[in-house]
């Protein structure tokens, strides 16, 4: 094959990868668009939920402006809208790059969607119901001891509350991203062994970020973390020993 038909060959493969992205990307956002639509019809037993729920009973919500309703319900459709499209942009992003993995990659790569999805909800769920409300009562007796009168705006309060669960979620996507990277060799069980130490120190300031500043809400919130840390460094560990027996046994 000469240079030019090479080069007509590359052109014609980048076209097709970009016209398979595309299509991808317009299945994506359609659904998207429909989540988002359904975000708005759920926004309001959602925030009645929230309102009525854990340590948010104790807080009486107010608006400061005519806009603040509407903002919170756009916040609202907006966070069940990136929840509900999580998953089908991780099939998508997987089936894009499908042809280039072997059978047994793909089969085992496919179950990252499934599990990202349930491991992230994990992550919200838990500091919905666990850190959250420690995190509320802590607040509150911090606020009512300076004196003041505790007025709490809608928009402040559900702005609080997705930028305390996001990231819970997504620290729970930690086996996973463990399972990755010794897939792809930059994880390996003697460097689990030399990081252990520092990732309980990264995970005990994780903890104390996001929790009051108490030893039993540090440790309701810590200790998971580290426990979820060893789970994923078992698996990690597994998974690099097996795969090891496999390349290096005889065909």
């Amino acid at each position: 094959m000469s240079g030019g038909q090479r080069s007509e060959a590359l052109d014609r493969d980048l076209v097709i990868h970009l016209t398979e992205l595309r299509k991808r990307l317009i299945y994506v956002s359609v659904y998207f668009i429909a989540a988002l639509s359904f975000g708005l019809y759920l926004s309001p037993k959602l925030l009645t939920f929230v309102k009525e729920n854990m340590g948010a009973v104790q807080v009486e919500w107010s608006v400061f402006a005519l806009s603040d309703g509407l903002l919170v319900y756009m916040k609202c459709a907006l966070l069940v809208g990136v929840v509900l499209t999580l998953p089908v942009l991780l099939y998508h992003l997987w089936a894009f790059a499908r042809p280039g993995m072997t059978d047994s990659e793909a089969k085992s790569t496919l179950l990252y969607v499934p599990l990202s999805f349930l491991l992230f909800i994990f992550g919200v769920g838990f500091g919905y119901t666990v850190a959250l409300p420690m995190m509320i009562r802590f607040m509150i007796k911090l606020n009512q001891s300076i004196g003041a009168m505790e007025v709490y705006g809608i928009q402040h309060y559900v702005s609080f509350l997705t930028s305390f669960l996001l990231p819970m979620g997504i620290a729970f996507e930690m086996p996973l991203v463990m399972m990755f990277l010794t897939r792809i060799g930059m994880l390996t069980p003697d460097k689990l062994k030399k990081v252990r130490k520092f990732a309980y120190v990264g995970l005990a300031i994780l903890g104390s970020l996001i929790s009051p500043p108490d030893f039993v809400s540090h440790l309701s919130v810590t200790v998971p973390l580290i426990v979820l840390f060893e789970i994923s460094a078992f698996i990690s560990t597994r998974y690099h020993r097996r795969r090891t027996l496999v390349a290096v046994r005889p065909t």
